[in-house]
């Protein structure tokens, strides 16, 4: 389990001094294990920075992050970071990109690389497994990157924004193969979206966060049957849980552009 309390963090000025940005504030949450939970929110309200913290990529300032009742004081092999830009090695191919984690970590070779076949199988890249990242298209990049983290046997997949650069139709098959790993693999994401619809379909519980300085204004679950699919997004349910977001994230930008 993960459990976030009083958590808040702030950016100093360019220089150090002077008034900072208070990007989060007073965070309190827990996510529990195998759970996929989304987070959305308005843009600037801290979601990438609370992802980063997790992760162990940058300190917070007041509070605690807790992962087993364990402090995270920095990165671990427990946890691994999607980002939406990819960061592949340009001039590695797909098996090489995929095993860099295992191979860093002094995994046998040949043990690395039969992971990496296997997870290529896993996000369907079959017969691209020699190909450099230039030579994929944007969705097949991101599957490599699904699988480069993957690939180190996280207990949490921590993902940011994935989807967010694609095509809505790489998108939308992408959101249903990552389903089908996590129905797979039962790992625990934490998944940052600016789509509501994307939030709803993915997600057990959907975080929604406010404006900066980003604080929970609640989490709300989703009762959705799973596995899901094309129907998910007919349902009743998941139509007023969309409705539901948009009334609030709305009301949020509207009131914050009163108070500018």
């Amino acid at each position: 389990m993960i459990q976030i309390r009083g958590l808040s963090k702030e950016f100093l000025g360019r220089d150090g001094e002077g008034t900072g940005v208070l990007a989060i504030d007073s965070l309190n949450f827990e996510v529990r294990d195998n759970e996929f939970l989304t987070i959305i929110g308005p843009s600037g309200c801290g979601k990438t920075t609370l992802l980063r913290i997790i992760a162990g990529l940058i300190p917070f300032d007041d509070g605690e992050v807790r992962i087993d009742d364990k402090p995270v004081t920095g990165p671990g092999s427990d946890r691994a970071v999607v980002f939406q830009n990819f960061a592949l090695m340009p001039w590695a191919n797909v098996l090489t990109n995929i095993a860099f984690g295992l191979e860093i970590r002094g995994t046998p070779k040949a043990e690395y690389e039969d992971t990496a076949r296997r997870l290529v199988r896993l996000v369907g890249l079959e017969g691209f497994e020699r190909r450099l990242p230039k030579e994929l298209s944007g969705g097949m990049q991101q599957r490599v990157g699904l699988a480069r983290a993957l690939a180190v046997n996280p207990r949490i997949l921590l993902m940011d924004e994935p989807f967010g650069a694609l095509d809505e139709q790489t998108r939308r098959l992408l959101q249903e193969q990552l389903l089908r790993i996590w129905e797979k693999e039962r790992k625990t994401v934490i998944f940052i979206t600016h789509s509501m619809e994307e939030a709803v379909f993915l997600g057990d519980r959907v975080m929604l966060m406010t404006p900066r300085p980003g604080r929970v204004k609640e989490i709300i679950d989703v009762p959705l049957k799973r596995p899901r699919g094309q129907e998910t997004e007919k349902s009743t349910t998941f139509t007023e849980i969309k409705e539901y977001l948009w009334e609030n994230l709305r009301s949020m930008q509207v009131l914050d552009q009163r108070e500018a």
